[in-house]
C-alpha cells in the first residue's frame, strides 16, 4: 500500500437532515444525517482513509446535531464555516417499487448563506490528496464561484480532481442551466462519476455507448458510469470495460452510490490514482462491493461499511 503524501480527501458541499421513509407507503420518516458530499466524507472515514470537509452550517440545534453527527464520523471540520443565521438544508427521502429512493420537498430556508470563495482556507487544498465535489450545490451563484474557486486552488496545489454529478434536478431553474453549468467542469475533473441517466442527459446521447463516445472529448483521466444492478462501465484510456455489480438482497440503495464514490475515493488516496486498466478495475469492483453493502441497509450514512466489514475486501 502506498500512503499519500498529503493529508487527507477533502471535501465540498452542503450538509442537509434527510428525513428518510420508513417504508414504501412513504407516511413515516425518520431523521438523519445526509447530504451526498457528507455521505461519501463519513463513508471515506469509516474505511481508514481521513477526510476533511468544508461546508456550513448555523448555530441552531438541528447544525449541532449535523455536526456533532459529522465529527462523530471522524471527519474533520477544520475548513467549514459557521454562520449563526444558517439554517441546514432538509429532504424527504421517498422509497419506490425495487426499493429505490426519490428525493422530494427540499427545504432550505436560508439558501443564500453559503461557504463563500473568499472564505475558503488555501491550507486545505495544500494538504489534500483529492479534492471531490458533486453537483448540488452549483445552482446557487455563491456557491458555483466558490466551487470554481476550490477546483482552481485544488489544481494549484496538484490535488486530484474528483467529481461527482449527482444530478438533483428539482435544485435547478431549468434543465438547460442545469446541463450547461455542470458541463463546464468536464474539462477540470481527473475522476468522474456518475450513473446512465446522467451521462445521456449531459452528453445529449441515447445511449450509454454513444454518450461514453462523446465525453471521450474532455479528456477525463478516469471515468465511472454506474448502471444499478448492471454494475458499473470504466473508461480510461480510450478503453472501456464492464466492471460487474455484486447480487445482493436489495433492501435501500439510498447510499449505494455514495459508498461507491467512498471506495473511489479511499483507493485514490492510498494507492493514487490508477495506472492500468486492470488497476482501476480493481478500485471499481471494490467500489462496487462497497456500494452493494449499503444497498443491504436502510438509509445513507447509516449503511456505510465500517473498516471492520471490508478486511476480507482489502486482503483480496
Amino acid at each position: 500500500m502506498t500512503q499519500s503524501k498529503k493529508e487527507f480527501v477533502l471535501l465540498y458541499g452542503d450538509a442537509f437532515v434527510d428525513f428518510i421513509s420508513n417504508d414504501r407507503t412513504n407516511t413515516t420518516f425518520t431523521k438523519f444525517l445526509g447530504g451526498t458530499t457528507v455521505n461519501v466524507a463519513a463513508g471515506v472515514a469509516r474505511i481508514g482513509a481521513p477526510a476533511a470537509l468544508i461546508t456550513v452550517t448555523g448555530d441552531d440545534e438541528v447544525s449541532d446535531f449535523v455536526r456533532n453527527e459529522i465529527t462523530s464520523e471522524g471527519v474533520r471540520l477544520d475548513y467549514a464555516k459557521i454562520v449563526p443565521e444558517k439554517r441546514v438544508t432538509s429532504v424527504d427521502v421517498h422509497l419506490l417499487e425495487g426499493n429505490e429512493r426519490m428525493f422530494t420537498n427540499y427545504i432550505d430556508e436560508t439558501p443564500d448563506l453559503q461557504v463563500e470563495a473568499d472564505s475558503l482556507v488555501e491550507e486545505a487544498f495544500e494538504k489534500a490528496s483529492v479534492f471531490s465535489f458533486c453537483s448540488n450545490t452549483m445552482f446557487h451563484p455563491v456557491a458555483l464561484e466558490t466551487t470554481k474557486k476550490a477546483v482552481d486552488l485544488a489544481v494549484k496545489h496538484d490535488a486530484i480532481i474528483a467529481m461527482d454529478a449527482n444530478i438533483r434536478p428539482l435544485r435547478w431553474e431549468s434543465p438547460k442551466q442545469c446541463h450547461d453549468t455542470i458541463a463546464e467542469f468536464l474539462s477540470k475533473a481527473d475522476v468522474l462519476k456518475l450513473a446512465d441517466e446522467e451521462l445521456l442527459f449531459l452528453m445529449e446521447t441515447e445511449t450509454i455507448e454513444e454518450g461514453i463516445k462523446k465525453l471521450a472529448a474532455y479528456n477525463i483521466s478516469l471515468v465511472m458510469v454506474t448502471v444499478g444492478a448492471n454494475g458499473t462501465y470504466l473508461v480510461m484510456n480510450g478503453e472501456t470495460r464492464h466492471v460487474p455489480s455484486i447480487k445482493i438482497v436489495c433492501v435501500d440503495t439510498t447510499g449505494a452510490g455514495d459508498a461507491f464514490m467512498s471506495g473511489i475515493l479511499r483507493q485514490i488516496h492510498l494507492e493514487g490514482m490508477p495506472t492500468t486498466l486492470d488497476q482501476a478495475f480493481d478500485y471499481v469492483y471494490f467500489a462496487n462491493q462497497l456500494g452493494a453493502m449499503a444497498a443491504t441497509k436502510s438509509g445513507a450514512i447509516t449503511a456505510m461499511p465500517h473498516l471492520k466489514d471490508i478486511q476480507q475486501l482489502i486482503k483480496a
